[in-house]
């Protein structure tokens, strides 16, 4: 499958009591916990632990899901790679997917009002950043993390970033 070992310390995900307030098929990311959790019935979740997005780059909403992709391309937006060219470094317009890509395994695309808000849910070929608020604004898992929640979502799930 390509994704490599799971990280110590990694292991999940785990299945937790969650508010009730949430719907069957949430997924409900609390970015000051570093956490994703998926409702899998009122008042239960699955957790799994996050990368998010650092200071000033995080986006909070709801959205749906409206594209999945295994093993996805990464276009990174024009910004990002303004961004990284005063940094000295120079982003692909373009990669495709495998190993290597910073979108790992697998992605969900958010969009909000049927527009692509340019924010994934995905996976990650750097854990040790996993657990701390590092990305441009997407919300990285662990590759097998990714792989577990692709199966269980689909088009159309609601994702809420608090």
């Amino acid at each position: 499958h390509g994704m490599g070992p799971v990280p110590r310390g990694l292991s999940g995900p785990e299945e937790i009591d969650f508010p009730k307030k949430f719907a069957k098929g949430t997924i409900v990311v609390v970015v000051k916990h570093r956490r994703l959790y998926f409702v899998t019935e009122r008042g239960r979740a699955l957790r799994y632990v996050v990368g998010v997005g650092r200071e000033g780059m995080s986006w909070k909403g709801t959205a749906q899901i409206a594209r999945k992709a295994e093993w996805p391309s990464w276009t990174p937006p024009a910004d990002m790679r303004v961004r990284a060219r005063k940094k000295g470094v120079f982003l692909p317009d373009r990669l495709d997917g495998g190993r290597n890509n910073p979108l790992g395994a697998r992605a969900l695309y958010l969009y909000k009002n049927g527009k692509d808000t340019l924010y994934r849910i995905h996976g990650t070929n750097e854990p040790w950043n996993l657990g701390q608020a590092v990305t441009a604004g997407c919300i990285r898992m662990l590759n097998h993390h990714v792989a577990d929640l692709y199966k269980r979502v689909s088009i159309g799930t609601t994702v809420i970033v608090m």
